[in-house]
């Protein structure tokens, strides 16, 4: 089947939205799924082009990102985002004119993936065609825009938030949920529609283990140094300043302590100011973006603990990430986090307040033979979200929808 799929953000923007829909592109293709990606055009980005042979083969002009399947990245124009440099918003007239591409395409279904411009296009673009319309409920915005729209009360954006999402749900087909604690949310939104909790999953590469070492070396860390690490979007939401206060109290304890954050992002020149601020120059290291398959992977391996305090997650991927390479887990059991933090199989839950939250790590530290356990657990845990399983379901979810529609 020719699933067509829309997004306000992916590659070269890395966020779990990307992440997420390399990881189902590249597992659906082994259940018989083929996809049309379309995305904003990023200035600069040029996705790699496809041999001229598959390129021959196909109905409308696709360029496949580093790998010979059958899936397309369509790019649509697009303009910034005010106040936003990392996101980009397709335009109507890039809307059009996508629209006017696919003319003759055959899709079976539509997947949106973001609430932008990308869900009103999906809708109609699926009711021209009379297919299905779902989407992927990625991110529990309620919990952060006043992050970005201090001056609105919190309360009003809260109301905001919900009225926005029962509207935009209510108007699909299904609705996909990374995990079960969304789905509830959702529910008490009164969002109506059907939803499938279907989290996205492992590929086998997320469990090949870096270099450790070889990190440590290049960023001048001892080899015996005790290394607590973030890895994710440098945002607000990320609630990383509490971790800075966590490594604050830790110091006192543990004075060899020294916390890496690898990302970028809105928030990181704020937490640049107030490490500064509470005297954490030697402590908390500031790495900036690492490539997925080179550097990101030797920073996991360097860790002894990798450290999450956001409350906003619909699943928390970034924790599986950690866990798949052996990397203990110390991190708020908040949403969709909850899901994998919970079982305490490679991971601790950790009490959500600063001081404690220092208590717990340092234990950990204190504790070799503990994390050497927590860490072979949580690659056990993590093999049992594999992306091969999960794309299986998604792509049952699409058949289904599809037979419903056409009445077969």
């Amino acid at each position: 089947m020719h699933v067509l799929m829309l997004s306000d953000v992916y590659f070269p923007r890395i966020n779990g939205v990307s992440t997420s829909i390399h990881t189902f592109r590249h597992a659906l293709h082994q259940h018989g799924v083929r996809l049309t990606i379309a995305a904003p055009e990023y200035p600069g980005h040029q996705d790699i082009p496809p041999p001229k042979e598959e390129s021959e083969n196909h109905t409308i002009s696709s360029h496949p990102a580093a790998s010979h399947t059958s899936h397309e990245v369509m790019r649509i124009a697009s303009r910034q985002v005010p106040l936003d440099p990392e996101d980009r918003l397709m335009t109507r007239a890039g809307v059009k004119d996508f629209s006017r591409r696919i003319a003759s395409a055959d899709f079976s279904l539509v997947h949106v993936q973001t609430p932008f411009a990308a869900h009103y296009a999906g809708i109609k673009i699926a009711k021209q065609r009379s297919v299905p319309v779902i989407a992927t409920y990625h991110t529990h915005f309620e919990e952060y825009l006043f992050h970005y729209l201090p001056i609105v009360p919190k309360h009003a954006l809260r109301g905001l938030a919900r009225r926005t999402a029962r509207g935009q749900c209510n108007a699909l087909d299904a609705i996909i949920v990374p995990s079960q604690p969304m789905a509830d949310t959702l529910r008490d939104y009164g969002v109506t529609a059907p939803m499938h909790v279907i989290p996205t999953g492992l590929p086998d590469s997320q469990f090949i283990r870096g270099n450790g070492l070889r990190f440590r070396a290049t960023h001048r860390i001892g080899a015996e140094r005790k290394v607590a690490l973030f890895v994710g979007r440098a945002a607000f939401e990320k609630n990383i300043s509490f971790l800075l206060d966590v490594i604050h109290h830790a110091r006192a304890q543990r004075p060899d302590i020294l916390l890496v954050i690898a990302g970028e992002g809105p928030a990181l020149e704020s937490l640049q100011r107030k490490s500064r601020q509470l005297s954490l120059q030697d402590h908390v290291r500031f790495v900036g973006y690492l490539p997925r398959e080179t550097g990101l992977r030797d920073c996991y391996a360097a860790a002894d603990v990798f450290t999450f305090a956001s409350r906003t997650e619909t699943q928390g991927l970034v924790l599986l990430e950690a866990m798949a390479v052996g990397v203990p887990v110390l991190a708020l059991p908040a949403l969709g986090a909850a899901e994998i933090i919970h079982p305490q199989r490679g991971a601790v839950a950790a009490i959500d307040a600063p001081e404690p939250f220092a208590g717990q790590l340092v234990s950990l530290l204190d504790q070799p033979a503990k994390l050497a356990r927590l860490g072979q657990e949580g690659i056990l845990f993590a093999r049992e979200w594999d992306a091969a399983t999960q794309a299986g379901r998604l792509s049952e979810l699409y058949r289904a929808l599809a037979k419903t529609k056409t009445g077969e």
